[in-house]
């Protein structure tokens, strides 16, 4: 069986929504970032990053959230990674997003959730502003793109909406302006009717919840 080594973080999100969708056969492993796990030897030794997620079958052992999502639905035989042209726009869409759109939602995510919940004082208004900018800027050109598909890769639900779409479930507590992009809303309105997208994070043993909750979730 595969291993998916995550944490309640915005990459390993796309990755655990991907594999509970798939109904994918992972173990999921959860680490406590703040206790360190991420920086055991053990770990080191699979991803020498110090990040999640991982993907781990004893074969391969693969990093970073994007291309997992696509060796789960190769594996799984989906055409959320599809065996066409479609797979350019998928990459495309992926390198979009961590360059632009991500990116700014990412920082405004870090602004407003990870700053407080660990202490690391009020958020920075100047990066705040700036990231505004930024996001505003390329979810504009997101929502202009919605208005004639139904999903990012012509009508078809792919990888790509899961990793575009990552930052959206902590719109509201990240102070990211979704009402302002009709089409983006309702794209993420669509992917809110997935089980998986909304609660993507496996059931954890309850002496690992109090940890989950001092955590960047």
């Amino acid at each position: 069986m595969m291993k998916l080594y995550y944490s309640d973080i915005l990459s390993a999100r796309k990755a655990c929504a991907v594999a509970r969708y798939l109904k994918s056969p992972v173990e999921f492993v959860y680490l406590d970032l703040p206790k360190g796990e991420q920086q055991a030897p053990a770990y080191i030794a699979i991803n020498p990053n110090g990040k999640v997620p991982t993907l781990s079958d004893g074969q391969q052992t693969l990093w970073e959230a994007d291309a997992i999502m696509c060796l789960l639905a190769e594996r799984a035989g989906s055409d959320l990674w599809p065996h066409d042209v479609r797979q350019i726009e998928i990459v495309r869409w992926f390198s979009w997003n961590a360059q632009h759109f991500g990116r700014h939602g990412g920082a405004l995510y870090f602004e407003h959730i990870v700053r407080p919940r660990f202490g690391l004082g009020n958020a920075d208004p100047i990066a705040v502003d700036e990231d505004l900018d930024g996001l505003r800027r390329f979810a504009a050109v997101l929502n202009g793109h919605l208005k004639s598909h139904t999903w990012l890769v012509g009508d078809a639900l792919t990888v790509a909406d899961f990793s575009v779409g990552v930052t959206l479930p902590y719109a509201e507590q990240a102070a990211l302006p979704l009402g302002e992009f009709p089409e983006v809303r309702r794209w993420h309105d669509q992917l809110n009717e997935i089980e998986a997208w909304r609660e993507p994070f496996p059931p954890r043993p309850s002496g690992q919840e109090q940890s989950r909750r001092c955590s960047p979730i």
